[in-house]
């Protein structure tokens, strides 16, 4: 199947500001890309794209003061099949986890485990370890969050989503990473497009989705506290630690959103090029 996905902002400045935008797929999708992705602002700036440390694309640029608008599109092709699953995928002893994981045991900016590990522990340690106890904990946080873009709070840790009751996908993420950590799983977080194909009408306006990847039997697999049913037509932008490593607009200095669109639909056709900027 063919997506088309892509975004639009629109800010307000008051003076110039730099900034780094997290709005391209990931290099792990860029052979998936049907065209070159488009990548543009309003007015036109210098555009810097580089690679993190994670391997998350971004873009680099300083937006003049007054309206500023930045756009992104891309036509991704994907198999058109829900999130993978690995039943029998099982915990792997922290002595024998590879170097380049072992990061994603550790508490982060909102993963704050050591004030969740007694409970993670309490609730979910007589759980059969592996793939079962990961959805166990997909299933905890599902039911025990309510769901409430108003209470959005960019500062909720993980404790205080746990405590509150409250949040957005990412405090669903965030929580059910810090879980799953406190039971020395690695686990780590993913934001991009998701819409609705496969899923019963009415939808929701257009969002980036927060979810997690979890290292079980020697690979990473999806899974989505939010949502907590395997999904079709996940594209991921940026992996990380927590939200903190991923932002989809890392501002250095005030501004305000005045603008806000995102879509993920499936098409049958495209056009024959798209303009290249960055």
């Amino acid at each position: 199947m063919r997506i088309h996905v892509g975004s639009r902002l629109e800010l307000q400045l008051t003076q110039p500001t730099p900034m780094i935008a997290m709005l391209k797929v990931h290099a792990s999708r860029v052979s998936d890309l049907d065209l070159p992705e488009r990548f543009t602002t309003t007015p036109a700036v210098p555009l810097h794209p580089y690679v993190d440390a994670f391997g998350n694309r971004a873009v680099r640029f300083v937006a003049p003061a007054g309206t500023f608008g930045i756009e992104s599109e891309a036509y991704v092709n994907d198999s058109g099949e829900p999130d993978i699953e690995g039943f029998d995928a099982a915990e792997i002893p922290v002595a024998d986890l590879p170097n380049d994981v072992l990061p994603y045991l550790q508490a982060s900016r909102y993963c704050d485990t050591e004030f969740l590990s007694n409970t993670a522990w309490n609730l979910f340690q007589n759980v059969t370890p592996g793939w079962g106890r990961v959805q166990a904990i997909c299933d905890f946080v599902h039911n025990h969050l309510t769901f409430d873009y108003q209470q959005a709070r960019a500062t909720r840790t993980a404790s205080e989503a746990y405590n509150e009751g409250v949040g957005v996908c990412r405090d669903f993420t965030h929580l059910g990473i810090s879980f799953v950590r406190a039971l020395n799983i690695p686990a780590r977080y993913c934001t991009g497009f998701l819409g609705d194909i496969g899923m019963p009408p009415p939808y929701p306006p257009g969002d980036f989705a927060a979810y997690m990847e979890v290292y079980l039997g020697g690979k990473w697999w999806v899974f989505d506290p939010r949502n907590n049913v395997r999904r079709i037509g996940r594209i991921l932008v940026g992996r990380g630690r927590d939200a903190a490593d991923v932002p989809i607009l890392h501002s250095f200095g005030a501004n305000l959103l005045s603008g806000f669109e995102v879509w993920t639909d499936e098409v049958a056709d495209r056009p024959d090029s798209i303009a290249l900027s960055a």
